[in-house]
């Protein structure tokens, strides 16, 4: 899929990941959303049409073979003012004014003069908005190099849109979110949709959907949204956790998230499988929510923070004590089926053949509770799609819908419309996205079956942004390449996700992960959890005896893809990057920012982070990630060139190193003779990535 230097595939002319574009938050669509008491009587018919409007889709691209990789990725960006004179900061609520600004010099800017090539959405906070490239990339491996240089890109044009003293830093959470008179303009806390004891309903983005979103979801579980962090102990702490009460509090943390199109719907699956395994290892490796309400806390990642605060189970569905519940038929599962997992969390089933090649294996890998809607799954299954992709959407559609519009519920028709699948499956965030083509008209660019990477947390950096995408990508073609088995059961991978959340948990936790990966390794007949162990950070991305590692497979596939010098560079800094963060050498965001904290003079050691320390921080962030401000301590020697409105081109020296050894075992492996000779493929391999590669 990265063809050999020469071979440039056409480029569609927008993005992958927008096609027909439901919002992060759903499909967005204007007019008035209905209440909650409202949707109740419809959200049968919902349900029962979304299947049918899947069950279409299926029957129309199901067949769709030999697409190109394309690649996309989304960066989030949160609206700051500082007030240098009290050394202050706060949320400034105008995100839809710079999107609309930033949209409009896209489309009526000449593209000589260096406009065009961002596109700019609409994110939950009102002082949030989503950066992405107008076009995927694709190509040759030096077209990875275009990542970075579109995330510059629109990091200088947003620059460019900001006003005085604001900035733009790219971090995952504002630590002062509920504190005090935290926004701009003021505003009280609470509203009709959240019923807020802190966070007032003017952070929620002024588009309808949202706040019926958030008015939705309170309703539908009975009460506010309750999220938790336990509280980071230091000396002179007070309390044991920190308690939030609005959705913003998660929906508001912004996130790094890359999309792949696939060659058909087989592999599609298999690489929504396969990557479902990496989504703990790099939401520890990219580990950047260290503060939550003005306290630093016990966690380094905001995915539980999220999954909470979109947790529209009723008491019944949570299973908590003594909630027997009060059957509902209008609800699915009639509001009262035990559901394990919130709408925002890991997957909970394997969709791939190779997961599911027979009921033992199965069984031994979709081993945690994955509840169906069972009328949906009759339906799947009567209509001949296979078991595991009719029980991945008959899983999402265990769910209700949250969100509906006035005129919506009318025949739209099912055989061209997706709005009511989309509204189930654009509200189930689970760590990896399985994306159908989307309805396509004769002047539209073809868009193929598509996997979406949901786990990594937002860096401070493009140059950090850009590593970990192009790391997902790259893992991606070596999977593919190598035929690499990562599959590992799901209740392990369920304890990986708990584990990456921990304070430092890059060098304090260890992970499950299957110690043979390469074509021929796996013991004939052995168990899959007796085929995992408990590795270290370090082992699993750079390796260790017989265990190949991340980083190195990455690099074998580089070279017997013939990467070009100049490419190589550059990528050779992401990958030593990535693996000197994960030997423990480099820190990730989360601790970079817990000892700015501990050692900022205001600080009192006890976890709270009170509005001097946030000034301080956030300027730094804002410097470091605008390379203003030199950061050797997270980057190493990496020097990041000051982003301006231009776009400049940044260099590496740098050399790879010698992966001769690596290369000769997959080689060997894909059925190729070992040769010191790591320049050349053997001829079989040669075959086989011309093949991937068509």
């Amino acid at each position: 899929h990265l063809a050999p230097p020469g071979c440039a595939p056409d480029r569609p002319t927008r993005p992958i990941f927008s096609g027909c574009r439901p919002n992060a938050m759903g499909l967005l669509k204007v007019g008035t959303p209905l209440s909650w008491e409202e949707m109740l009587p419809h959200c049968r018919y919902i349900r029962e049409h979304g299947v049918r409007q899947f069950l279409s889709t299926w029957n129309r691209v199901k067949t769709i073979e030999n697409d190109r990789l394309f690649y996309g990725d989304e960066v989030e960006y949160s609206l700051l003012l500082l007030d240098h004179e009290k050394r202050e900061v706060r949320l400034h609520l105008r995100g839809a004014e710079v999107m609309h600004e930033l949209n409009e010099k896209e489309q009526q800017a000449d593209q000589r003069s260096g406009y065009g090539g961002c596109t700019w959405h609409q994110e939950y906070g009102s002082w949030m908005l989503e950066g992405t490239p107008s076009a995927p990339f694709g190509g040759s491996p030096g077209g990875l190099l275009e990542v970075e240089r579109s995330m510059r890109l629109r990091r200088s044009r947003l620059v460019a849109a900001l006003g005085p003293d604001e900035i733009a830093p790219t971090v995952v959470s504002f630590p002062l979110l509920g504190v005090g008179d935290f926004v701009r303009p003021a505003a009280p806390p609470g509203g009709p949709a959240s019923r807020s004891d802190s966070v007032p309903d003017a952070c929620i983005n002024p588009h309808p959907r949202f706040a019926a979103l958030t008015e939705n979801i309170r309703s539908r579980r009975g009460g506010k949204v309750d999220i938790r962090a336990p509280l980071f102990p230091d000396e002179r702490t007070e309390g044991s956790e920190v308690v939030m009460d609005h959705m913003a509090y998660g929906m508001g943390c912004c996130c790094l998230q890359v999309t792949l199109q696939a060659r058909d719907v087989d592999e599609s699956r298999h690489l929504y499988d396969q990557l479902a395994v990496l989504a703990p290892i790099l939401l520890a490796l990219t580990a950047a929510t260290p503060i939550l309400h003005g306290r630093l806390v016990g966690t380094d990642a905001r995915w539980a923070t999220i999954s909470a605060c979109v947790d529209d189970r009723t008491p019944a569905e949570r299973g908590e004590p003594g909630a027997a519940g009060r059957r509902d038929a209008r609800m699915a599962g009639d509001g009262v089926r035990r559901t394990a997992k919130s709408r925002y969390d890991s997957v909970s089933a394997y969709i791939s053949r190779r997961a599911n090649a027979s009921p033992a294996v199965a069984a031994r890998l979709n081993d945690v509770p994955c509840e169906v809607d069972d009328p949906a799954l009759d339906a799947l299954l009567r209509a001949g799609v296979e078991q595991p992709l009719a029980r991945h959407v008959a899983y999402l559609f265990a769910r209700d819908p949250l969100v509906a519009f006035e005129g919506s519920l009318e025949d739209a028709g099912d055989d061209f419309s997706v709005e009511h699948f989309e509204s189930l499956n654009s509200t189930n965030w689970q760590s990896m996205r399985w994306k159908p083509p989307p309805p396509s008209t004769p002047s539209s660019p073809h868009i193929g079956w598509r996997t979406e990477f949901r786990s990594m947390e937002l860096q401070l950096t493009d140059f950090e942004n850009a590593a970990f995408s192009v790391f997902v990508v790259l893992l991606s073609r070596a999977l593919l390449a190598f035929d690499l088995d990562f599959l590992a059961p799901l209740s392990l991978v369920d304890e990986n996700m708990a584990r990456a959340h921990g304070v430092d948990a890059v060098n304090a936790q260890k992970f499950w992960f299957r110690r043979d990966v390469l074509p021929g390794d796996v013991v004939p007949g052995s168990g899959d959890a007796e085929q995992c162990e408990e590795m270290s950070m370090d082992v699993i991305v750079n390796g260790r005896g017989a265990f190949p590692g991340l980083v190195p497979l990455c690099y074998a596939y580089l070279e017997v893809v013939g990467c070009d010098g100049a490419a190589l560079e550059r990528i050779d800094q992401y990958l030593t990057l990535i693996s000197r963060r994960a030997s423990g050498e480099l820190p990730t965001a989360a601790t970079w920012m817990r000892r700015i904290v501990a050692d900022h003079p205001g600080y009192a050691k006890d976890s709270v982070v009170t509005q001097g320390i946030a000034y301080d921080l956030l300027r730094a962030c804002d410097e470091v990630g605008r390379g203003l401000r030199p950061c050797p301590e997270l980057l190493g020697d990496v020097d990041i060139e000051p982003v301006v409105p231009c776009e400049r081109r940044a260099h590496s020296s740098r050399s790879p190193a010698p992966i001769a050894k690596v290369v000769d075992r997959l080689w060997a492996s894909a059925g190729g003779e070992e040769s010191s000779d790591s320049t050349e493929a053997s001829p079989r391999h040669q075959k086989r990535l011309r093949a991937v590669g068509q």
